[in-house]
């Protein structure tokens, strides 16, 4: 579907550049397969759907899309349980598909990452189908089992993430395994040289059909204490913005179930093979609660492991200026060395626009949230349907469809809020059969063809502001100091090769008159779609509007 109005009528045919730093401030977007667009009518998006929207996503301004699971699975957790690594699921097409999909997306500029699930399998992968046939097969120890205790009941304490204990008996071989998440998926062996090699080997077959790297899910999980002790418990559960406060894995400080010191020789091992292939990258999501930004700084630590790692920091809470610099302080305090990716909304956390105050309009908002997670120092991740200014949707019990969900329910209502399909039309436009999930009015109201229509929408201010974004080289590799303008202004100024660029953020409803004091003789640079006007030494700057000054060289 072509967009009755260009978002860039002049976007011209891009090539990939040979740039082994291209990530460093690439803006990625991702892209949740399932509900991204539906090419044959059965409900479900695909490969040749995303294949259709590459302009959109190129005119939008991106870098790079990221594309979550669409490898051959049951599609228990929705493609986080890998059935085959090397295939892709009849659901979201063939791997001819995904061979066009890259090569159409790199004609237009455009990398490609995919996920990459390797800290566990489906129990319908064929390794897994061999391990727990029998003690003495070839894969026995491919995946992690272990003995009951004497009373018959789970070797140790650990809890799965979707609720209960984290093993499973197995009456093949009257042992446990480990699942960190459904019972449906269980853990790989990394303690296993054979486990690691095999791995590997699934990331080679994707570098060689053409993709630009991994986002790794899980990337702390890979692995386990092989002693096995018992993790104690954690002091303050409601402190931590991974899991829900209903779930009991927040009651525990999970020492030893993962972020394993042994980890790091294996993400070298993984940062090798990526050498291997000009031009990839990789980005970590570390689920480690409070203790994220330590090992964010040791997984990016150097030349040899991760590129980047995720960072949930902005994932919840209400992104005032004093929370982002908070949180961004603090990262920056610890992360001395690494590159962080930032975003403000993904597959698993409810929608941007739904964590915002009630007075608070998204659609008055979003450009700015999204000017901001792409001026920080960082790889900015922009969630789809996040920059149509999308609430989450409230999807009912009986259309619920997430397992985590259909188990918190009522108290967490899941994921499948933020995974309602994308809205093209203010029919829908997703599909021409019955969408997997329901779409949201509000989405249908506020759908990309409406946007595309109006300059003063969400989609063409954020299109706007990521094509200029593209030319300022300061946002995209400078470093990041805070300024201090007052408590309520968000500022600070990136730095690259000389260059200073002041930035202020307006995160409220309320018109600021900023004083700018040291930075009064900087200049007001244009192009990129806000407001905001010098009054004598002071910035006069509207309600979730963002100005950007050129710092006069000394």
């Amino acid at each position: 579907m072509n967009l009755s109005t260009p978002i860039n009528e002049n976007t011209s045919h891009r090539v990939l550049a040979n740039d082994p730093d291209w990530w460093r401030g690439a803006v990625i977007y991702q892209i949740y397969p399932r509900s991204f667009a539906d090419s044959n009518g059965d409900g479900i998006g695909d490969l040749p759907g995303i294949t259709e929207k590459l302009d959109y996503i190129s005119d939008l301004g991106a870098d790079a899309i990221w594309i979550s699971p669409f490898m051959k699975s049951p599609m228990d957790d929705f493609g986080y349980d890998v059935s085959d690594y090397e295939d892709v699921d009849p659901m979201f097409g063939s791997l001819d598909d995904f061979k066009e999909l890259v090569a159409k997306a790199h004609g237009k500029g455009i990398r490609v990452l995919i996920d990459l699930v390797i800290s566990h399998t489906s129990e319908q992968h064929e390794w897994f189908k061999e391990s727990r046939s029998n003690k003495t097969n070839s894969k026995s120890d491919w995946y992690v089992w272990a003995d009951p205790k004497a009373d018959g009941s789970p070797p140790n304490n650990w809890l799965s993430i979707f609720g209960g204990s984290a093993w499973q008996w197995d009456s093949r071989r009257c042992q446990y395994y480990l699942h960190n998440f459904l019972r449906s998926q269980p853990d790989l062996n990394f303690h296993c040289e054979e486990v690691q090699q095999a791995v590997l080997d699934a990331g080679r077959f994707w570098l060689e059909l053409g993709v630009d790297g991994f986002r790794l899910d899980t990337v702390n999980f890979y692995v386990h204490d092989k002693q096995l002790r018992d993790n104690s418990p954690y002091p303050d559960p409601d402190s931590l913005a991974d899991v829900t406060g209903v779930n009991p894995y927040a009651f525990q400080d999970h020492k030893f179930d993962k972020s394993q010191p042994e980890n790091l020789p294996f993400l070298e091992r993984l940062r090798a093979v990526m050498n291997e292939y000009p031009n990839t990258t990789t980005v970590g999501e570390i689920g480690a609660g409070h203790e994220a930004s330590e090992i964010m700084k040791q997984y990016t630590s150097g030349e040899g492991r991760l590129h980047m790692a995720y960072s949930f920091d902005l994932l919840s809470n209400t992104p005032t200026a004093t929370y982002v610099r908070e949180r961004v302080t603090n990262l920056q305090n610890i992360v001395t060395e690494g590159w962080p990716s930032w975003a403000m909304s993904n597959h698993d956390v409810k929608r941007m626009g739904s964590r915002l105050p009630a007075d608070v309009d998204p659609q008055v908002a979003t450009p700015a949230l999204m000017a901001l997670s792409a001026s920080l120092r960082g790889s900015p991740c922009i969630y789809q349907g996040e920059e149509l200014g999308f609430k989450e949707a409230d999807v009912a019990l009986e259309d619920l469809q997430d397992p985590y969900g259909i188990e918190f329910w009522p108290e967490y209502k899941g994921r499948d809020g933020c995974r309602t399909p994308i809205a093209w039309t203010k029919d829908g436009g997703f599909t021409t059969g019955k969408p997997w999930l329901p779409m949201a009015q509000d989405h249908l109201d506020h759908s990309a063809e409406v946007q595309a229509g109006d300059e003063a929408s969400p989609l063409r201010r954020t299109a706007k502001y990521l094509q200029w974004r593209k030319d300022q080289k300061v946002l995209q590799k400078g470093s990041l100091d805070f300024a201090d303008l007052g408590e309520d202004v968000l500022a600070f100024v990136r730095e690259h090769e000389g260059e200073q660029v002041l930035c202020v953020f307006n995160l409220t409803n309320d018109d600021m008159r900023v004083a700018l004091g040291a930075y009064s003789s900087a200049a007001l640079l244009e192009g990129h779609g806000f407001s905001a006007e010098m009054d004598g030494e002071a910035l006069n700057l509207p309600a979730w509007q963002v100005a950007y000054l050129q710092i006069s060289k000394n």
